[in-house]
């Protein structure tokens, strides 16, 4: 089975979602230097879905937003079930995990990409 990924881009923003239209039933939000916006989106969908697999209906969105030298981070996504509490507060502790940080960051300056 191919996994098709929707990668919206508007001026100075990039969304992955897994579904159209992306929408946020659940979110958290954080910054991080700049960097290849699409490894960094990827990163961060794959450590969420990681984390939130189990959440019945749950499907991961990301969106990027350029705000001068940072990018804001915007993590969560669909969920078809009722949102469990605490689910915002868990995406949140995984946006500021440093190690995560650390890598998310690592492998969005190994490319010269930017969000334009």
């Amino acid at each position: 089975m191919t996994v098709r990924w929707h990668i919206t881009r508007g001026v100075g923003e990039l969304t992955l979602s897994r579904q159209l239209p992306a929408r946020f039933d659940v979110v958290a939000s954080t910054t991080l230097p700049e960097g290849d916006p699409l490894r960094l989106a990827h990163q961060i969908r794959q450590d969420m879905w990681r984390m939130l697999k189990r959440v019945r209906g749950f499907s991961p969105v990301v969106q990027l937003t350029r705000e001068g030298d940072v990018i804001r981070i915007k993590a969560g996504g669909r969920v078809a079930a009722p949102v469990a509490p605490g689910l915002s507060a868990k995406i949140a502790a995984l946006l500021a995990c440093p190690a995560h940080r650390a890598r998310w960051v690592a492998q969005a300056k190994r490319s010269q990409r930017r969000l334009k």
